[in-house]
């Protein structure tokens, strides 16, 4: 089956992975949540825009691969709400003058001043409709890249009894990769549905994909994650 990064590897790259050992599957478990990572506002445009038209007027902007991730994403919580699966938002931390870390890193000559946070944040930081939560579903801020980072995601999936996690956001080469790691640190089964996850760079989205897949994570057709939620729900009825 074609991979997003076969037209990104090097002919060593494939050479290596014909040799290899097949890769061993992470594999979905039996207590899966749904951990949705930065769907805001602050990353889209109106639909129709091509990205580098996109850019001119918001350098956040992702053009309409956000668009179409967030059509995506939609139709994954439709399933997994259900299916009795968990929904877990995540976006940027906001509404108390706590600078995120991108404004911190890169604070230069003004490293270890406090400012008043920027207008527009709560508008910038609100999960777009098409991947809004529903009454019930839990959204947590975030000031670092990783959605584990200084928020109380790991008590809440600890009280849950989550094993698994289906992941999906943006952007691929940051926060979302970011998490997956983390996630893999704590042991966790990670599922990244495949057009869930979007990124403003070609080419960063399909060889962090790859790398995600090779290492922390299964990256599947968003086809089979769909598939595995519906037989999930399905068995929950039926038990």
């Amino acid at each position: 089956m074609a991979r997003i990064w076969d037209d990104f590897l090097t002919e060593r790259d494939k050479a290596h992975l014909a040799a290899a050992e097949p890769r061993k599957r992470v594999g979905f478990g039996s207590r899966p949540a749904v951990l949705m990572i930065d769907n805001y506002a602050g990353v889209f445009s109106e639909p129709g825009i091509p990205f580098l038209e996109a850019v001119k007027t918001n350098r956040s902007a992702m053009g309409d691969d956000a668009n179409i991730a967030a059509a995506h994403i939609a139709r994954l919580l439709e399933h997994s709400r259900a299916a009795g699966i968990p929904v877990i938002h995540v976006t940027g931390m906001h509404g108390n003058n706590m600078p995120g870390w991108h404004d911190m890193v890169h604070a230069g000559d003004r490293r270890g001043e406090l400012s008043a946070e920027k207008p527009g944040a709560a508008d910038k930081y609100a999960i777009v409709p098409l991947c809004a939560p529903v009454e019930g579903e839990v959204v947590l801020q975030k000031s670092a890249p990783s959605a584990f980072w200084g928020t109380p995601l790991p008590g809440l999936l600890n009280y849950l009894g989550v094993d698994t996690l289906i992941v999906g956001g943006e952007s691929v080469s940051g926060c979302v990769r970011a998490s997956v790691i983390e996630a893999a640190s704590y042991r966790y089964r990670v599922i990244i549905a495949e057009e869930c996850a979007y990124d403003r760079h070609q080419a960063c989205r399909a060889i962090n994909l790859f790398d995600m897949h090779q290492k922390y994570s299964d990256v599947l057709p968003l086809d089979e994650v769909v598939e595995w939620v519906d037989k999930y729900g399905a068995q929950k009825v039926a038990a």
